[in-house]
């Protein structure tokens, strides 16, 4: 026996070793459906399963992230922020769909509230903005420095009788208004008269072209008369320029906004309000989506606003996603117990490993078309990797973006002298018990007002039972930042697969090309760090 022999082969030569794989009866590891048989592995979580890798012939740039979050909308990135209120409002929202994602605004606050929260997401980023805030020449100073205050922004036209259609007199900006001593004077005598202006009729890059040779900050557009029709802002202009993979809706080019209500009838109000304000996609929210209510909120909604895309959820079994799809939703949000910040697995024993339920719940919508969220257990790059070869179309990350600079409340100075923010469960009794959200003194009384309640379907009990915790998590700095290195992240582990996009990556799943592989317990502690004789950083990107 010499020494190039193997296993008591003898040794082939290396010009035959492509040839040779082919007389294997199958590829190197194991298929998702042999991984994902509950028989024989039981339920699954991200961590139990890698991938393993293929042949890289292209740049990780090159990674296509198009994704489908509903029926009808596609992301440029498989992102969305949590409904939750340590995690998406205005802020969170506006910023995630700049790099291509979705923030779907929290309802634990007033109806109010939250339209105005949506409103402000519809009017950030603008083509032609067909409703623009009009004032007249009779306006005050204090007026204006009040709308500027309101709505986040100060450039303002002015018309004869401070409605739109009406003919174009001026445009007050922020400099006209800010140093001007008396309060009470009218626009008219600080507004610019100097305009350029565009006719109607004229398309979206011919306007940009215009206002761009320009000074100005805003581009009118008037109809013959001079009356002003529409307006074209700079600001939205160079927006398009820092972000181009923003989402948007088709056609009126505002950024897409979504937000979360729960499925009681006082909702509908609810959702009236928000859908006036502008909004593009509604998310029912409930920790255990097969419902009575659900069910009947979904038929009402398709009836009453058939254009507005409806996710339903939450689920983690093909019974569970049955009802929702014929009741009609446009997607479904997969996950019970997996979050961060949730124990409802713990306290109630109910529930599914994640990875699992992403697998069979995605494999059984897919028949119809109807796309999922993977929502929960979404700790790093990989798990996102994980949860969009299991099907997924996007994740929803929680505890992943409590801590950005965009996410709502304010940072502390923890004992360990790091900055922090609070992060909490929607069922916690914190969040379950916020009076600010609309929550009663009374328990009993506390019926639909609580987005905490509501989604655990806690209302008008005497004693709230947690299914989440309350607590804090480390500074993560800016979403800018957070969301292109989850993208780059993404980008690289789909290169080392060896697929160009997400659908290929699916695809090759679901045709046992892309090949997977069980870890132990002791296979995980070899995937982490070790061995270090003192403390590790770990910076994840720079």
């Amino acid at each position: 026996m010499n020494g190039h022999a193997t296993n008591g082969h003898s040794a082939h030569s290396a010009s035959k070793a492509l040839e040779l794989l082919k007389s294997y009866e199958s590829r190197d590891g194991i298929s998702v459906h042999d991984l994902m048989d509950e028989t024989k592995m039981g339920g699954l979580t991200y961590n139990d399963f890698l991938l393993l890798p293929g042949y890289i012939g292209f740049p990780a740039a090159q990674v296509d992230m198009t994704s489908k979050l509903t029926k009808k909308i596609t992301l440029k990135t498989p992102f969305t922020s949590s409904p939750m209120d340590t995690v998406t409002e205005t802020d969170m929202a506006i910023h995630m769909a700049l790099l291509g994602g979705v923030g779907v605004i929290h309802h634990n606050c007033s109806v109010e509230q939250q339209a105005e929260m949506v409103r402000k997401v519809k009017r950030f980023e603008n083509g032609f903005i067909l409703d623009p805030i009009v004032i007249s020449p009779k306006t005050t100073v204090r007026e204006t420095r009040a709308l500027k205050q309101r709505w986040g922004f100060g450039g303002f036209a002015v018309t004869e009788s401070g409605k739109l259609r009406s003919k174009l007199v001026g445009i007050v900006t922020p400099r006209d208004v800010q140093f001007h001593q008396d309060a009470e004077s009218p626009v008219s005598e600080v507004m610019s008269t100097e305009l350029v202006t565009a006719p109607e009729g004229v398309n979206l890059q011919e306007a940009n072209e215009i206002l761009s040779k320009s000074k100005k900050g805003k581009l009118p557009i008037v109809d013959a008369n001079g009356n002003l029709i529409a307006l074209l802002s700079r600001s939205d202009l160079m927006k398009n320029i820092s972000y181009p993979h923003a989402s948007k809706l088709p056609g009126t080019k505002q950024l897409l906004s979504a937000a979360a209500i729960g499925t009681r009838p006082q909702d509908k109000d609810r959702l009236s309000a928000l859908v006036e304000a502008g909004l593009d996609v509604v998310i029912l929210d409930s920790s255990q989506g097969n419902s009575m209510y659900q069910i009947e909120m979904i038929r009402w909604i398709k009836s009453e606003f058939k254009e507005l895309e409806v996710i339903g959820g939450n689920v983690v079994t093909r019974e569970q996603a049955a009802a929702l799809i014929d009741a009609g939703v446009d997607g479904l949000r997969i996950g019970m117990g997996a979050g961060s910040a949730c124990i409802t697995q713990e306290v109630m024993a109910v529930g599914r490993p994640q990875a699992t339920s992403v697998f069979r719940v995605c494999e059984f919508a897919a028949r119809f078309g109807v796309p999922c969220i993977a929502d929960g257990g979404i700790q790093n790059v990989g798990h996102i990797v994980k949860a969009l070869c299991l099907g997924a179309g996007t994740i929803m990350m929680g505890g992943l973006l409590a801590a950005c600079t965009e996410s709502p409340g304010s940072y502390t100075i923890g004992e360990d002298g790091l900055r922090r923010k609070v992060y909490r469960g929607m069922g916690s009794i914190d969040a379950m018990e916020d009076k600010a959200a609309g929550g009663a003194t009374d328990k009993a009384g506390n019926v639909a007002k609580n987005a905490g309640t509501a989604r655990y379907f806690s209302e008008g009990d005497k004693l709230l039972v947690a299914q989440g915790v309350s607590g804090s998590v480390l500074d993560r700095g800016s979403i800018n930042k957070f969301l292109p290195y989850l993208s780059a992240g993404v980008q690289h582990s789909l290169q080392d697969i060896g697929c160009k996009s997400i659908a290929e990556l699916q695809e090759g799943v679901k045709a046992g090309e892309v090949r997977f592989e069980y870890r132990t317990a002791s296979a995980q502690l070899e995937g982490g760090v070790s061995g270090f004789a003192g403390s590790v950083e770990k910076k994840l990107y720079s």
